[in-house]
């Protein structure tokens, strides 16, 4: 099956870019380029034609209004249409944007100029929102446009039941559950993770039961982590405020360790005055951009993972996959459908609503005593491998060109 990937890759880095490259790259890399031509197709069947279509250079950049990415639309919907004729690549994969006037606009133009010239149109809905958007925040001019042009896709794929809304909302013929995936980050986990994860929890119980008698500074520190980006929505500044009251009500001190891009140079300059104003500049140490390997050894090292996002867009956060992998015991927000990925759901005791850090404090300090390492990382391996991905999307490809054969492939 060949497939034409209209959707960029890192950078910028984030969930969705990070995705899109992990798709390519396990589907044998990107065909337009010559090395991979002659190369037999990989074990999943997909070939894939690759437009790397970035408009935004930066974070910062992300949403906002230039004329030169009207340029750029138009010059990657070329290159996709010149892989149509070229390759022979009769199927268009596209990720929907979120609830946001310009992003839409880019679909419209890349549905209005592609849709036309491929048989199959495939959406992947990684950000969640947009159906509620249109029925609550638009006119009907912009619903009614919006349903012209993207309605009636061949498959929509979805991340979680919970986002089925946005691709119902525009009368997908199929709809899909296929959640995200990622590499195993820490094969060695039962080895070494875990003995260590629990050797802490019960020096923190010894420690709050008021035995401070051989407790060392390290043995009080809980190592707290904070990795998406650096936003208000995503929770930042709420994570810093939870902190700062945890470490104002617990013999423990907790230290909050920030890896992640600013989204936008005022909210670095709010956030900087804000550890200030707190006196927590021996709390909290913020990273920036980090590499790879330095990421990982960040989520080895860390006790607690802090993300209390209301990102209005929030699907299925890779951070949080990423997280259970390394079996963190997780403070998030009762938000989209951020509870379905957890041990437990609705019940998962690190849970806490939007904008409450003083919800986020009592969590930390909760979790510091609950063994959930072995949880966590049981719903990674259960549902969130990368291969298990990356073989219900083959399967949903498939049967679009083949109805029928997603399940000669289950049999396998």
């Amino acid at each position: 099956m060949k497939l034409l990937v209209f959707a960029h890759v890192p950078p910028p880095y984030h969930g969705q870019s990070y995705a899109v490259k992990l798709m390519l790259d396990n589907f044998g890399g990107n065909r337009r380029k010559w090395k991979f031509r002659k190369q037999p197709p990989n074990h999943f069947g997909i070939e894939c034609y690759h437009v790397n279509a970035r408009f935004s250079k930066t974070l910062e950049d992300i949403g906002e209004v230039r004329i030169g990415k009207i340029l750029l639309i138009l010059f990657y919907c070329l290159q996709a249409i010149w892989c149509r004729f070229r390759y022979g690549v009769e199927n268009f994969y596209y990720v929907p944007a979120p609830g946001k006037p310009v992003a839409l606009y880019r679909d419209w133009l890349v549905m209005l100029v592609c849709r036309p010239f491929f048989k199959h149109i495939i959406f992947n809905w990684r950000a969640a929102g947009l159906a509620k958007w249109l029925e609550t925040a638009v006119s009907i001019h912009t619903r009614s446009f919006t349903y012209r042009l993207m309605k009636n896709a061949d498959l929509s794929i979805v991340l979680s039941d919970f986002n089925r809304h946005d691709a119902e909302k525009l009368t997908a013929q199929r709809t899909v559950v296929v959640a995200g995936g990622i590499p195993d980050l820490c094969p060695q986990f039962e080895t070494e993770i875990l003995p260590r994860r629990r050797a802490r929890i019960a020096g923190w119980k010894k420690i709050l039961s008021g035995d401070f008698q051989n407790a060392s500074d390290g043995d009080k520190t809980v190592n707290v982590l904070y990795l998406a980006l650096v936003s208000r929505q995503k929770g930042a500044f709420d994570a810093v405020e939870g902190v700062a009251l945890a470490n104002e009500n617990s013999p423990l001190r907790f230290r909050l360790t920030v890896i992640g891009g600013f989204a936008s140079k005022t909210e670095e300059t709010e956030l900087h005055e804000l550890i200030r104003r707190r006196g927590l500049q021996n709390a909290v140490e913020i990273l920036g951009f980090v590499s790879a390997e330095r990421k990982n050894q960040a989520l080895r090292d860390a006790d607690l993972f802090c993300f209390p996002t209301y990102y209005l867009a929030e699907g299925q956060p890779a951070n949080l996959i990423e997280a259970l992998a390394f079996g963190l015991p997780i403070v998030t927000t009762r938000w989209r459908a951020i509870p379905e990925m957890l041990p437990q759901a609705e019940n998962y005791p690190g849970l806490v609503n939007p904008k409450s850090p003083e919800q986020i404090a009592d969590a930390l300090m909760r979790l510091t005593t609950a063994d959930l390492a072995g949880a966590s990382r049981g719903i990674f391996l259960q549902r969130f491998t990368l291969e298990q991905h990356l073989s219900a999307m083959a399967r949903a490809f498939h049967d679009v060109e083949t109805p029928g054969h997603a399940a000669l492939l289950r049999g396998t």
